[in-house]
């Protein structure tokens, strides 16, 4: 109740304040030539810019099939003309005031005109700039209050209360100030953060010359170093002193020593697979447990693998570091693949292998390079002669690509043509009766 009271208290001082202020004003000659001088300042600034805008927007407008950065930033120079009405008159009424004071020791009206002027700049900017949504609440609850604040006197003496009035936490003390300073310093930079991160990975991205293994390793080196600055800059920007910090992550060492240890080895080991390039994105991989997929994702703690029934399975880095990993590279690249079959044993098995190996090149996704199909006697079985041809295509067989079934087809439909038989297993049974 008692820091209500005082509350209401000052705000009915101020507005006490104000109200004389303003009928000073009123009865004063001084402060009349001091409007007189607004008037002035106002409409020399209405001119000026007015002539000024036509003339950039000529000049910085680029041709409309132009694009790129350069012509981006042109672009988005534009935005900010609504601004120069504002900034050009509180120049003027800068310079007004400063001759008034020297000629009449007095320039109160004036000066609150050209704090006016700063605040019709900050609702321009929140209204007419500002299009990304964060930013734009960011001004409409901040920068403009601020500035309403400012236009009125009365900011100095918030700020310097806000000052004076302490939080201790344990070793760590700073003001009511810097904590709204800190939250709202902290929202900028992290959005300021976010936008630079992605920005940055996106042309860290688009060199193709680069690794697909480099360019993640790039991305997240990146992102430590923006998001790393920012910290160490709001640290700063509120005050707290960076000894405390550091006994921080001394602390943080020890638990990554003590409870953290999967963590740190999957992290370690995500950029030991980031700087060596063996796995990457795109890359179709099989582990010793069982997984296997796509790798979709890469991060400092696990790889992403996505299965070809749309199942993504995440899969620790570490476990590509200390285990079996088959990589089959790419989706491009050659394997080779095998498919069996057997013959009965009336067949004259001399004709088996250009017989299939001649159906299998000609289907279309089988290679001829390194090699191509190659029938070969796999051994004599109880019912039939077994063969295996061996063929290689580009990709995975798997998923979206089923090379096994064709082949299978084509080794089919080839031995019906020839009236070659498969068989299937047989029994003889001889019965003997007492009279044998």
């Amino acid at each position: 109740m008692d820091m209500q009271s005082e509350l209401v208290g000052r705000v009915m001082g101020w507005l006490d304040q104000a109200a004389q202020m303003a009928l000073g004003w009123l009865t004063s000659p001084a402060a009349w030539s001091q409007f007189a001088l607004l008037v002035v300042a106002y409409l020399a600034a209405r001119l000026i810019a007015g002539r000024l805008s036509r003339t950039l927007t000529r000049i910085v407008t680029p041709a409309a099939e132009k694009a790129g950065m350069i012509a981006g930033l042109r672009r988005f120079s534009l935005r900010f003309l609504p601004l120069m009405l504002p900034l050009i008159a509180y120049g003027l009424t800068a310079l007004g005031e400063a001759f008034t004071r020297s000629m009449f020791g007095s320039g109160d009206v004036i000066a609150f005109g050209k704090r006016l002027f700063i605040f019709i700049a900050a609702r321009l900017l929140v209204q007419e700039v500002l299009t990304d949504g964060f930013l734009r609440l960011l001004g409409k609850y901040v920068l403009i209050p601020v500035a309403g604040l400012y236009a009125l006197g009365v900011l100095d003496d918030i700020v310097l209360r806000l000052e004076e009035a302490q939080i201790v936490l344990g070793n760590i003390q700073f003001s009511v100030m810097a904590l709204i300073r800190g939250v709202i310093a902290g929202a900028l930079l992290f959005w300021m953060g976010t936008w630079s991160n992605r920005q940055s990975a996106d042309y860290i991205k688009s060199q193709k010359e680069l690794r697909p293994a480099t360019r993640e390793l790039a991305v997240k080196a990146t992102e430590i170093l923006i998001f790393g600055a920012a910290f160490l800059l709001l640290m700063s920007i509120m005050g707290i002193d960076l000894t405390a910090i550091a006994v921080l992550g001394g602390a943080l060492g020890v638990g990554i020593g003590l409870g953290l240890q999967q963590i740190a080895a999957n992290f370690i080991s995500g950029i030991i697979l980031l700087v060596e390039g063996q796995t990457t994105v795109g890359d179709y991989v099989e582990l010793d447990g069982g997984e296997k997929g796509t790798i979709v994702k890469m991060t400092a703690r696990a790889c992403v693998l996505e299965t070809f029934d749309g199942k993504w399975i995440v899969v620790p880095n570490e476990h590509f570091i200390t285990t079996r990993v088959i990589n089959y590279s790419d989706a491009g690249s050659a394997n080779r693949y095998e498919a069996e079959f057997s013959v009965s044993y009336d067949t004259d098995i001399n004709r088996i292998p250009d017989i299939i190996e001649a159906a299998v090149a000609a289907l279309p996704f089988v290679l001829q390079k390194p090699d191509g199909p190659d029938c070969e006697l796999a051994g004599f079985g109880e019912s039939s002669v077994d063969f295996v041809v061996e063929y290689w295509v580009n990709g995975i067989d798997d998923g979206k690509n089923k090379y096994r079934s064709p082949v299978l087809f084509a080794i089919w439909n080839a031995l019906k043509a020839e009236g070659i038989e498969m068989p299937f297993p047989q029994r003889v049974v001889h019965l003997k009766t007492q009279n044998d």
